[in-house]
């Protein structure tokens, strides 16, 4: 028989179709898309109308111009915006960089009762924002919290203030008990990524001298950076989505004088209104994808930017 002949004779194998794997992804989708993706589309497309003469007409791009262009909206756009940005700034400056020291320090192998520790501090993180805020509230209320005696104790007491009350400083505290409530989230991940750091790397920093918090410096913080920059851009995304906190403690209004209103509560008031004030579908739209973008293009820039560049450690 000749090579042709042969040749023809053979049949190619033919793979199984695994329709298995659509029907259970199906589900999924359906339910992704009802929750997610629909949404999302009705909210970029109602950004682009308005009602008019009580019918909705499209017009383009007349609520960015009018949330942009308009004194009363834009003044309470780029408060919102301000507020949010400074709002991230302190997780990113407070929350991360305690997270990361504290799994450093639980990951050291001669410390005990690190499942208590463990739990404690990621233990916050489950409670509902309802409870955290009102309990804050009172910790911090100058007529029956219990700060005022707290500080009373170590000799502090002339430094405290009614802090939620005052425009100044009620960012800043209503964004450190956001710190207290999630700082767990950072200090587990990065605990996880460096209890997967090899003990042949951890072996042979220290036949070479390298110990105690010079390791953490020089071996386990490159070998973490992935995990940080995860953490980075989770932590992006979720203060760019913040809303139930600042609307437990401070309330819809976000007082005093605006000054912890962020683009979250921002939407809310415009889209469903509040007290006297009727809601606005087209300009809440409008917000939402605004909100949407910033947060497209945070994300954006750090896979194409910033994970790219980031050097990775294959074990």
């Amino acid at each position: 028989m000749s090579e042709a002949e042969s040749a023809i004779d053979v049949v190619p194998i033919r793979r199984p179709v695994r329709w298995h794997i659509g029907v259970f992804l199906f589900p999924a989708f359906v339910v992704y898309s009802a929750i997610m993706v629909l949404p999302l589309i009705e909210t970029l497309r109602l950004s682009f109308y308005n009602t008019v003469d009580g019918a909705p007409a499209f017009v383009g791009l007349a609520n960015y111009k009018v949330l942009f262009g308009d004194v009363r909206w834009a003044h309470d756009f780029w408060n919102a915006l301000v507020n949010n940005f400074m709002f991230f700034v302190i997780h990113m400056c407070v929350q991360n960089p305690i997270g990361i020291a504290l799994a450093a320090l639980l990951s050291t192998p001669r410390l005990r009762f690190v499942a208590f520790y463990r739990t404690a501090i990621f233990l916050p993180t489950l409670l509902s924002f309802v409870i955290v805020g009102f309990i804050w509230k009172l910790i911090l209320s100058p007529i029956w919290g219990v700060a005022p005696w707290l500080m009373s104790l170590v000799g502090m007491k002339s430094f405290f203030a009614p802090w939620l009350g005052q425009s100044g400083p009620a960012l800043i505290a209503v964004s450190l008990i956001s710190n207290w409530q999630y700082i767990g989230i950072p200090m587990m991940l990065i605990y996880a990524a460096l209890l997967s750091i090899p003990e042949e790397v951890i072996e042979a920093a220290e036949c070479d001298g390298i110990t105690g918090w010079a390791q953490f410096w020089k071996i386990k913080l490159p070998l973490i950076l992935p995990a940080i920059g995860i953490i980075s851009i989770l932590t992006f995304v979720g203060n760019f989505n913040a809303f139930d906190l600042i609307y437990t403690v401070q309330g819809a209004l976000a007082g005093p004088d605006m000054s912890t209103d962020i683009l979250g509560t921002l939407l809310y008031r415009t889209f469903f209104g509040f007290q006297l004030q009727l809601g606005d579908r087209s300009m809440g739209a409008t917000i939402a994808t605004v909100m949407f973008l910033i947060i497209l293009a945070g994300v954006s820039f750090y896979l194409f930017a910033i994970q790219r560049r980031m050097r990775r450690y294959q074990f």
